[in-house]
């Protein structure tokens, strides 16, 4: 076989390169796609080692679903940039940037930079993602709520930090700015920057607040501007809170400290009010029997404290209204409810045991006609009276 041929071949030169050259590029290209994804699981094996000791070993399938993605974005760049170093150019790639170049090679590199940044930024961000997995976890087992608040939000203001960084760092390194100048000679334009900005302040303000006066916890159940529900997240910039309907809410810090706040979970009893409507019909004998027998039910009840009250205290248009006030010694909203069904269960108990019945709205309507006797009617609805 004449492998002079093949040789030719690969010899051949197009575009300044031979055909060597570029299956050497697509097979550099190739490998790199193909075990990406094996050298980012072996390196996040490599990386889980060095904080398994402040993890558990159950976090190791969670530091690796983190960071695979990105280090694959990391890894196929390095393979991008090999694969392109065994074609040959009239200037390296890395003199682009500073010679006098056609602009499309060098927005290429720069692109190709940005990328890499970009790339090495996510698995930081993920790493410190990890870290505060690793943190809640532990605070989760403590009883103090305030180390709860305070790992999300310390997370994302290092994140935030990161992102800033990395931003500097391409204006520097990419664009080739002179950052400390930049810096140093924001001077108004920082002014009208730090007013443009001047919502995102005030809520990072106001979280700070949050966190030094403690106004409520994750956790707490707050009514706040006309929302109730369960703090789940406090961060720089807002509050997301879990509503009794079970949407998510978020809302700005500075309104959480401007508006009038009121934690629910702060309360140390939950009071319960309203009133027993009876029928005219029953007695005095019967309603102070009620009145006795189920004061002295919310008295002795071991949830209730000594605060409730029983009491017939009006004369309504269809009934004899008893009033009812208990507070109930729980914070739990299910065992709350739970009590309270118990309670009312045996109001219906009471009631009936005095032969007592429950009123409803009613009127009563007297009809005159000459040479009859008065003739009383009841009607159950009061629409119902234009029809007599």
């Amino acid at each position: 076989m004449d492998f002079s041929i093949y040789k030719d071949f690969l010899n051949y030169y197009f575009l300044g390169n031979t055909v060597s050259n570029y299956l050497w590029f697509a097979g550099i290209l190739l490998v790199g796609y193909i075990f990406k994804t094996l050298l980012s699981r072996f390196i996040t094996s490599v990386m889980f080692k060095l904080v398994k000791r402040f993890s558990e070993e159950d976090n190791q399938a969670a530091f690796r679903r983190m960071l695979i993605q990105p280090l694959e974005m990391l890894l196929f760049l390095v393979f991008l940039y090999f694969a392109f170093k065994v074609l040959n150019y009239p200037l390296d790639p890395t003199e682009a940037a500073r010679a006098n170049e056609p602009f499309l090679k060098r927005l290429a590199f720069r692109v190709y930079q940005i990328f890499v940044i970009v790339a090495i930024t996510w698995i930081i961000a993920r790493f410190i993602d990890f870290i505060g997995l690793i943190f809640r976890n532990r605070t989760a087992k403590t009883a103090s709520k305030l180390d709860d608040q305070l790992v999300p939000f310390f997370v994302d203001f290092t994140k935030v930090l990161v992102y800033i960084f990395s931003f500097m760092v391409i204006l520097g390194s990419v664009f080739g700015v002179n950052v400390a100048g930049l810096v140093a000679g924001l001077g108004v334009g920082g002014l009208a920057i730090a007013f443009a900005a001047k919502e995102s302040l005030e809520n990072l303000l106001a979280s700070f607040t949050i966190f030094l006066d403690h106004p409520f916890v994750v956790g707490d159940l707050v009514e706040v501007n006309g929302i109730t529900g369960v703090i789940e997240k406090i961060g720089f910039r807002s509050t997301r809170i879990r509503t009794l309907e079970k949407t998510f809410v978020t809302v700005p810090n500075k309104n959480m400290i401007d508006k009038p706040l009121n934690n629910l979970s702060l309360r140390t009893f939950r009071r319960v009010s309203f009133d027993i409507n009876l029928t005219y019909s029953t007695t005095s004998a019967q309603i102070k029997a009620i009145t006795a027998e189920l004061q002295q039910f919310i008295d002795e009840h071991p949830r209730t404290n000594q605060d409730g009250r029983i009491r017939f205290h009006s004369l309504g248009n269809s009934s004899k209204d008893v009033m009812v006030l208990y507070f109930v010694d729980t914070m739990d909203w299910n065992e709350f409810v739970d009590i309270r069904e118990e309670i009312a269960y045996k109001i219906v108990d009471i009631v009936e045991k005095h032969g007592a019945d429950f009123a409803f709205p009613s009127t009563t309507v007297y009809l005159h006609q000459p040479g009859d006797q008065e003739v009383q009617a009841k009607l159950i609805n009061p629409a119902a009276s234009d029809q007599v």
